[in-house]
């Protein structure tokens, strides 16, 4: 066995959601080794946009400045029935809990290859791609993953101490651990086109749009920039009376495009027809395998969340299991993974199937029915974005108090001549912010303790119009307004953004803190003080 094939972890499949766990985990100074049994990327775009907190998740992993030169902010996201009378708006270029707009448009491939680089940067990473994943076992201490490449009959074991499934919808690694899938009921099958409009040519299409026309439900929306071009996709829903086969002839892809654009103003850069689906697996683990991505969930594409959801299963796992690897957590701490994103990911599917059915009428006399009951104010709007429920964060916060399980905000914050966003100023990791000094005063040496185990650091931070010593001034007012909308004095941020719980006056921050002190001892986390003040 070669060293480079005993890693911390073992990925198999290189996909986005494989590139950024590779470069996340390189980033905590972890050895990876990724199996890909292609032997080039997958070169045509698939995924359109990611949102602010995914967009904030890539930027702390040193990829802001690269960001900006591979993607756009997303225009108003419109909704029209056969008449272009407007059903429903979903304002993407609003400002964001994150800071910029809810949505960012990408040309996949681009954003991959910028992935790519920043993973092949990393020395503690090996990319082996023409490798197939045949088999694994695992026993107490370590993952046996058996590969093959896919151009001969070599074989090569490698041993991790874990393993991640980021192989897609046929996951090899999801089948091996016995995980099922539940079928949420949604399935229909759209011709996806992607066209890169000719030099000079600019259309005249709606920026973002779904055409709800029984006739042929459309979907119209950016596809992101190469190079300076931006590139523009359609989709098209297959009918009934039509099969899969006819609507990948390319003559058919130009019919279809007609009333919107044609070869003199664009070339066709590809055409499929893609089966959009519901589907989540029932189990995210077994014992050192894991799953994420699409190996753990499929969703339709109305609200550009697939991508986006197998990133935030990323950003869940990895501390986690940075945690675990250094010996300061036990295998418990991995069981919060699938508590806290199968229910997350579970609404966002509901979410986007619902979205899904607005559209996807081909029947007349529905599709009137629909528009009667938006015109009409009958059809409730989309529920909210869902956040975390359980897991690892304040049971009394669950209980009586809405922070936990938020998505923190985040912005712009300045003291002593250093500005900048908070992540980049601060850092990031377990972080309790306050707004009022009593609140950080109110914690003794016990809790600062507890803090301490995990490298956490404290934040006071002020509104911009006050001038208070040692407190980061809030620029965007993102945080001040915020925590005083919760009732809060004072949060607990996780290293992933999101609230582990919130003291609504400084005589709650300490008893927060106890709290979490309590939560890390549940999971084997933390230090002697940890175990210390529990048993106090």
């Amino acid at each position: 066995m070669h060293s480079e094939d005993v890693v911390d972890v073992a990925i198999v499949g290189y996909g986005p959601v494989s590139e950024i766990l590779a470069l996340a985990l390189a980033r905590q100074g972890r050895s990876v080794a990724v199996f890909e049994r292609w032997e080039e990327r997958y070169p045509l775009p698939r995924a359109v946009c990611i949102d602010h907190e995914m967009f904030r998740l890539l930027s702390s992993l040193g990829l802001r400045e690269q960001l900006p030169t591979v993607s756009h902010a997303g225009p108003w996201y419109r909704w029209y029935n056969a008449e272009w009378k407007e059903l429903l708006a979903i304002d993407w270029s609003a400002e964001s809990i994150s800071g910029g707009p809810e949505v960012h448009f990408v040309h996949q491939p681009t954003l991959e290859t910028m992935f790519d680089e920043a993973v092949r940067a990393q020395p503690m990473v090996r990319v082996n791609l023409g490798w197939e994943a045949e088999s694994f076992e695992q026993n107490e201490e370590s993952v046996m993953l058996r590969v093959r490449r896919t151009s001969g009959s070599e074989v090569r074991t490698v041993k991790a101490r874990y393993l991640v499934g980021a192989d897609g919808a046929n996951s090899r690694v999801r089948e091996t651990i016995g995980a099922s899938r539940e079928d949420r009921g949604f399935e229909a099958d759209w011709l996806v086109i992607d066209v890169l409009p000719h030099e000079g040519v600019t259309l005249d299409i709606p920026p973002a749009a779904q055409y709800c026309n029984p006739t042929r439900p459309t979907t119209i929306v950016p596809a992101g920039i190469r190079d300076g071009r931006y590139y523009r996709r359609w989709e098209f829903m297959r009918l009934p009376h039509e099969t899969r086969e006819e609507l990948e002839d390319e003559a058919v892809a130009w019919k279809l495009l007609a009333n919107w654009v044609g070869p003199d103003q664009c070339t066709i850069v590809r055409h499929k027809v893609y089966t959009f689906r519901s589907l989540l697996a029932n189990q995210w683990r077994s014992g050192r395998a894991l799953i994420a991505g699409d190996a753990a969930h499929l969703m339709p594409p109305f609200m550009g969340q697939g991508m986006c959801a197998g990133l935030r299963d990323i950003a869940n796992l990895v501390w986690k299991l940075g945690l675990v690897l250094d010996g300061r957590a036990d295998e418990r701490l991995l069981d919060t993974y699938q508590i806290e994103r199968r229910p997350h990911v579970s609404d966002v599917i509901d979410i986007s199937a619902y979205l899904g059915r607005v559209i996807c009428v081909s029947d007349p006399a529905k599709a009137a029915e629909r528009d009667a009951s938006f015109f009409s104010g009958n059809i409730p709007p989309p529920p909210p974005f869902p956040h975390l429920r359980d897991g690892f964060i304040s049971r009394a916060n669950i209980e009586g108090r809405a922070v936990a399980g938020l998505l923190s905000p985040h912005g712009r914050v300045r003291r002593d001549g250093v500005r900048g966003r908070f992540d980049d100023a601060i850092g990031v990791g377990w972080r309790l912010i306050a707004i009022e000094r009593g609140a950080l005063q109110a914690i003794g040496e016990r809790q600062h303790q507890v803090l301490q185990a995990l490298d956490a650091c404290s934040v006071l931070v002020a509104d911009a119009t006050e001038t208070i010593s040692d407190a980061w001034s809030d620029e965007d007012g993102k945080f001040v307004p915020w925590m005083r909308k919760h009732g809060v004095v004072a949060m607990l941020v996780r290293p992933d953004f999101y609230v582990y719980g919130g003291a609504r006056t400084a005589a709650e921050v300490a008893p927060l803190i106890d709290e979490f002190a309590d939560s890390m001892a549940a999971y084997g986390i933390g230090s002697q003080a940890s175990r210390t003040l529990v048993a106090a």
